[in-house]
């Protein structure tokens, strides 16, 4: 990890890179409701993870948005994909279902028993929603998670793509757990 802050005994952080490298427990994937797997992240953890991920997920749905469901992770390094619904089949997302998507796929990492759990900018690429915004919104949940729950999550990377969303979630990441 590039940067990364300790909070009630889990390490988070931030790093530049393709989500689908990350080996711990669980990765979580920027869904739609209907869990199909295009573009953006999902498409690339389809890609390399392979796509009975896409079949097992969509067997699941469809689910409300801002719910998260939990599928294996094919060839990823990863055991478990995530899917956080954080759009309808609008492809359009809100800070409010950042937040449910956030708070949903952490609660599924709990139930699996998840010790390492890798996000993306969850809403930020196909959404179009901000990077700060979104990094607000997703830290703030976790925040709230780890100081309301306990919880199996140990440690929880944010990877990033391109250097404004690096920046702006080590902005929000000093904020937030300062």
């Amino acid at each position: 990890m590039e940067k990364e802050v300790l909070f009630r005994g889990c390490r988070i952080g931030l790093t530049k890179g393709d989500i689908t490298e990350f080996d711990g427990d669980a990765i979580v994937n920027a869904a739609n409701s209907h869990l199909w797997m295009g573009a953006g992240v999902a498409g690339a953890i389809k890609r390399r993870g392979g796509e009975e991920i896409e079949r097992e997920a969509v067997s699941q749905g469809p689910v409300k948005v801002g719910d998260a469901v939990v599928t294996g992770g094919g060839r990823l390094r990863a055991r478990f994909v995530i899917h956080a619904a954080v759009m309808g089949p609008d492809l359009v997302t809100s800070e409010r279902f950042i937040r449910e998507a956030t708070t949903s796929s952490l609660v599924r990492a709990d139930e699996i028993g998840a010790r390492r759990v890798a996000f993306p900018a969850l809403g930020t690429g196909v959404g179009g929603f901000p990077y700060r915004s979104a990094a607000r919104a997703m830290m703030e949940e976790l925040k709230l998670y780890l100081e309301e729950e306990e919880s199996s999550i140990q440690e929880v990377v944010f990877y990033l793509y391109g250097d404004e969303a690096y920046r702006a979630f080590a902005e929000v990441l000093e904020e937030v757990f300062a």
